[in-house]
């Protein structure tokens, strides 16, 4: 057998971490014996646990060891992280370590460097001149580049559930099904939104097309103009059906009374053209072309619009960015100082900025396909809820409650 003692600090109780390293040994084949614990006795004090973890084989054990770092478990006998060059642009070194969204601080000449900024499924780059660690992609690393190679050195601080107060994020049960009552989550929700535009938090809102073909434009239209929302993050297809609504009453040419309107699918890509021949949607507004709809609502409120391309567009609009690696790195950008994400009604987008949101950042999920609000929350387990229903009574109660809340 072949061992190797970890360590865990911080709330590992309250925050799950404990249950979740034991479970990853015991499903993995392997053993533990906890030799020391010492467990908080108030509950601002943290625990400490060690324990000696051992496998089969050296390669199992290590395999365990960089699954147990990901839950924030660190190593007894510390050592440097162990570097390996780039082979060739775009390429990483063999057993390169992948970086989750969690803090992350990689040890280099006996000295802690933190990784900047984290993110999801990257290798981590060294620039020792500088004392400086960095997130790379693929497309972001040259050869030559110094990467982290193996799990010696590195320490991940995964976020611990809040002691100071219990909000509405801290729930151990984050999915909300859709036979449960959900007016008293939306309305601590409410409350938390108004809490954070009071502390100038950045709350981003990914919107799916099922807001415009459903009808709940008009609730997500009030939580904008209501300053709810400082950047909409959305596909170039939620654009056009917000526009051909606006333009035409139908999204996909259809009514939201189910009547088939006249030019039918046609409508789209009318709408699509009227916006090209404007010169962009603020350019719609500000000539009245656009004069109504979510789309007006944003441009009218100062509200960032970052709209993304996908193959399956009829006719991208001015300013969607096309380009993969390009939306890539742009989203990376704007939501580098989000608070709070609401994700409504689209798994594709959803899945994305989950991926690339920071872990202390509070999430909403709202999709009526229960799998989809699984996988998503899962990304941020103790900053997140799901709810699993129809966009359009969510953003309406959710609207409902602000209205209340400002007459209070």
């Amino acid at each position: 057998m072949f061992s190797e003692t970890i360590e865990l600090r911080g709330h590992i109780i309250d925050s799950l971490i404990l249950p979740k390293v034991l479970d990853q040994i015991l499903t993995h084949g392997a053993n533990f014996k906890i030799s020391e614990i010492k467990i908080g006795q108030k509950r601002a004090d943290q625990s400490f646990a060690r324990i000696e973890v051992s496998a089969e084989t050296s390669e199992a054990l290590d395999e365990l060891i960089l699954r147990l770092r990901q839950h924030g478990a660190e190593v007894a006998e510390r050592a440097d992280a162990q570097l390996a060059p780039a082979p060739a642009d775009g390429v990483f070194p063999p057993d390169f370590y992948v970086m989750t969204n969690q803090q992350t601080f990689v040890r280099i000449d006996g000295k802690e460097i933190e990784v900047r900024p984290t993110m999801m499924d990257t290798a981590i780059a060294v620039d020792r001149k500088r004392g400086a660690a960095r997130a790379v992609k693929f497309f972001d690393v040259h050869k030559g580049d110094e990467i982290v190679v193996g799990h010696d050195g590195v320490r991940v601080v995964p976020v611990q559930r809040a002691t100071s107060r219990t909000d509405v994020f801290q729930f151990i049960n984050t999915i909300i099904d859709a036979d449960e009552p959900k007016s008293a989550i939306i309305r601590e929700l409410a409350e938390e939104l108004r809490q954070a535009r009071k502390t100038k938090g950045k709350i981003a809102v990914v919107a799916g097309p099922a807001i415009v073909r459903t009808g709940a434009g008009q609730h997500l239209v009030r939580l904008i103009e209501t300053g709810y929302v400082d950047r909409l993050f959305a596909g170039n297809a939620f654009a056009g059906y917000d526009v051909e609504r606006a333009l035409f009453g139908t999204s996909l040419g259809i009514s939201l009374d189910l009547a088939f309107a006249r030019g039918g699918r046609e409508n789209l890509m009318r709408a699509v053209n009227a916006i090209r021949e404007a010169g962009g949607i603020a350019a719609a507004v500000a000539k009245n072309v656009l004069t109504s709809g979510i789309m007006h609502t944003c441009v009218r409120n100062n509200v960032d619009i970052v709209l993304l391309g996908s193959i399956r567009d009829e006719g991208s609009i001015p300013g969607a960015t096309t380009d993969a690696i390009e939306a890539q790195k742009m989203m990376r950008e704007k939501l580098a100082d989000v608070t709070h994400a609401l994700l409504l009604a689209t798994i594709r987008h959803s899945l994305a900025v989950a991926s690339m949101l920071a872990p202390t950042v509070k999430l909403v999920c709202v999709d009526i396909d229960a799998s989809a609000v699984e996988r998503v929350v899962e990304q941020q387990p103790l900053q997140s809820i799901g709810m699993i229903t129809d966009v359009k009574p969510f953003l309406r109660e959710l609207t409902d409650c602000f209205d209340k809340l400002q007459k209070t």
